[in-house]
């Protein structure tokens, strides 16, 4: 079973040193979002307009990867109008 690293890139850069076993590369990129959503969670509180943030795949034997990107940027509608966000 191919094992894949999963990468974060956030100016701390934490690189998985131990890889989890996944059937197939869409079993890879539903761990990915998974873990991306956990992460991106705890780090609510540390994440500011400009801020980017990515999540690298990385499958062992082929090097092959994927990445999931965020970058924080103010919206074009916002520089017109007051936009007001609620937390759903």
């Amino acid at each position: 079973m191919p094992k894949y690293f999963f990468n974060v890139n956030d100016g701390l850069n934490l690189a998985d040193d131990e890889g989890l076993d996944c059937a197939s590369l869409d079993v890879a990129l539903r761990e990915a979002v998974r873990y991306a959503g956990s992460l991106l969670k705890e780090s609510g509180d540390r994440l500011h307009l400009g801020d980017t943030w990515s999540l690298e795949v990385r499958e062992e034997a082929t090097a092959s990867a994927f990445c999931i990107d965020l970058r924080i940027r103010p919206c074009l509608a916002s520089a017109a109008k007051d936009v007001r966000w609620s937390a759903a």
